[in-house]
């Protein structure tokens, strides 16, 4: 529809009848400007972006939606943690870009992404996926001592194997002391009924100016990673091998984006701003490495389309 097609005299009497519809366009302007800016940024942006399966590693720890700056600051690590840049900027694009068309039958994929049901058959030699019996439904997660103890017994079970464990954290749903008190409940705002079949998402609330409960947000995000740390230096020190931890992507918190100066928070799927692709890349060394073999894949257990949805919408993801 033409500009003067949707902004004349008639739509102007229905917003004063109902002024519920300006949160509506305004939505749908922001949304176009996403996709404007997120042209620009994959035109300008062709630095080298990190290969996680061409590394040298026999585990992959990658954290979901973490910033490479709070990492650096918050993890102990030391001087281990650098950063790359990452080939998505949310978690299928990223999922896409590293595995998808190749056969990583020495690997073994253990994950609590509700993206990874779109992985082909056969990418991998296994995949433990724990979105079904290990979900957790007070906080709508899996939470990360879960992940730390069915990764420590996928090993076991494929010794072999290069393993990768796709924590949830510290993307939303908040797990810790203020992110409870906070809750999906806590985020006031009103979403139109077709754009919203879920539970609230917080940084579209920030993003379309439906919150202005940004500082608590942020807090609750910074907290997930807080929680989630320990049991990642745990996992990390209880895996033999060389381990490397990093992020599918990272999380906008107000950055302004190109050309269109807007302040934008989450993962716009194809947003390549470097605050959003810049993860963290923390390399630990062993003694010894592992003996990795490579082996024709298992037949992985599907998940039911119920479940999918369910976890897609309560992880904040849109179907």
């Amino acid at each position: 529809m033409s500009i003067r097609g949707r902004y004349n005299l008639q739509n102007a009497l229905r917003v004063l009848k109902d002024p519920s519809l300006v949160r509506g366009e305004t939505r749908r302007l922001r949304k176009d400007a996403l996709r404007a800016n997120a042209y620009v940024s994959r035109l300008l942006n062709d630095e080298e972006r990190v290969d996680v399966m061409a590394e040298e590693w026999d585990n992959l720890v990658i954290l979901d939606a973490c910033r490479y700056d709070m990492f650096a600051t918050r993890a102990n690590f030391g001087d281990r943690v650098t950063s790359k840049l990452s080939p998505g900027s949310e978690s299928w694009e990223f999922m896409r870009e590293s595995f998808v068309g190749r056969e990583l039958h020495d690997t073994v994929y253990v994950t609590s992404n509700p993206h990874a049901h779109k992985l082909p058959d056969g990418t991998f030699h296994a995949v433990v996926n724990l979105l079904d019996d290990h979900w957790n439904e007070e906080f709508r997660t899996v939470m990360p001592e879960t992940m730390v103890e069915r990764t420590l017994t996928a090993f076991e079970k494929y010794p072999d194997k290069r393993i990768i464990t796709h924590f949830m954290q510290p993307h939303f749903p908040f797990i810790g002391e203020k992110g409870r008190k906070l809750g999906h409940a806590g985020i006031e705002m009103q979403l139109d009924a077709d754009e919203h079949s879920g539970e609230p998402h917080p940084w579209n609330a920030l993003l379309y100016g439906e919150t202005t409960n940004r500082s608590a947000i942020i807090e609750a995000y910074v907290e997930n990673l807080d929680v989630t740390l320990p049991h990642v230096e745990r996992l990390v020190a209880e895996l033999p091998g060389k381990s490397v931890v990093t992020a599918d992507h990272g999380n906008l918190i107000g950055e302004r984006t190109y050309p269109i100066p807007m302040r934008t928070y989450g993962h716009p799927g194809g947003l390549h701003k470097r605050e959003l692709i810049e993860v963290p890349w923390a390399e630990i060394d062993a003694d010894e490495r592992r003996d990795v073999t490579a082996e024709s894949p298992e037949v992985r257990e599907e998940m039911t389309d119920d479940v999918i949805e369910d976890r897609l919408r309560n992880l904040g993801y849109a179907e």
